[in-house]
């Protein structure tokens, strides 16, 4: 056969022979995809709070991660010191947030060292804020862990993370292209797509960190501020969701757990795996002395690093 005369070919599946097909036009079909829950998460870099709900955060995506996408979303807690004032925790100036920052450590087992705000203060948290948005122009998975990453070097280790310096070296740790990175972070793509994440803010009322907006498949959504029960965020994924979700429980043990994040503390450990205090405790403190684990130094509390060399 010519080829002019071939018209329509299609190759059959059962038979494996491609010849020609009559052409009786497109056919309908209805695809069904079981939908994802949206969840948008408005966080800021600096926010305590935020720190202290990153255990339920890590929960909620080990067991409920295939039925829905998480999208951090940057708020913008602190422009600048000039005319801020929070009255409701007393603070308007740098060293009000110490004495805030331990408060918020101790009520939730998540180390935060207030010392920052003594000895290095933060001007803003927009820089972090809009490094959080160049890191994610280098991919989703990579732009979380930068947002871990300055989390806990301004928590945990004292570092103003407004600096241009810190916000470059978490970069380079977390395995950006650091020069691409800092390409972005200065440019204007970045600093639109913060502006972008604030303005949709303000136009789904949200007024504080965390917040967390569950949206479904048709769009109608449920905001949730503040930090709440686990199983209160459970719930709200289920009525974003329309239906019961299938819950895709923990079945790492302690060690299998640090081996796979690398860095957490013992409050993660505890939330993440349903265990007491005390118990989660004495596993990772098992494994530091038979040398998997290594205890990292912090105000309240223990984190700990799994020893790559064991």
């Amino acid at each position: 056969m010519k080829a002019e005369e071939m018209g329509n070919v299609s190759c059959d599946l059962e038979t494996g022979l491609c010849s020609p097909q009559e052409d009786n036009g497109a056919e309908e079909i209805w695809i069904q995809e079981p939908p994802k829950v949206s969840v948008i998460y408005y966080t800021d870099p600096i926010c305590s709070a935020c720190w202290a709900l990153e255990p339920s955060i890590r929960k909620l995506q080990e067991e409920y991660g295939s039925q829905f996408k998480l999208e951090y979303r940057m708020g913008g807690l602190l422009p600048g010191w000039q005319a801020f004032s929070d009255a409701g925790n007393g603070i308007s100036k740098p060293s009000d947030v110490a004495g805030h920052w331990e408060e918020i450590a101790r009520h939730f087992n998540m180390s935060m060292d207030g010392d920052v705000w003594l000895e290095d203060p933060l001007d803003s948290s927009y820089p972090p804020s809009i490094a959080y948005k160049a890191a994610q122009l280098q991919g989703e998975k990579r732009a979380e862990a930068y947002l871990r990453r300055i989390r806990e070097m301004v928590f945990l280790e004292k570092t103003n993370i407004a600096k241009e310096e810190h916000l470059l070296a978490a970069a380079g740790e977390v395995g950006l292209d650091t020069g691409l990175f800092l390409a972005d972070f200065h440019s204007e793509a970045a600093r639109i797509a913060f502006d972008k994440d604030m303005e949709d803010g303000r136009s789904y009322n949200v007024r504080g960190f965390p917040t967390l907006i569950f949206v479904g498949p048709a769009g109608k959504g449920y905001a949730q501020s503040g930090i709440r029960p686990y199983e209160q965020y459970v719930q709200l994924l289920e009525k974003a969701a329309g239906h019961s979700l299938e819950r895709q429980p923990v079945e790492l043990g302690v060690e299998q757990t640090m081996q796979k994040y690398g860095f957490l503390g013992t409050e993660e450990v505890r939330v993440l795996l349903d265990l007491d205090q005390a118990g989660a405790l004495s596993q990772l403190a098992a494994l530091e002395a038979a040398g998997k684990l290594k205890r990292v130094p912090v105000k309240f509390g223990e984190f700990w690093r799994w020893n790559k060399v064991s």
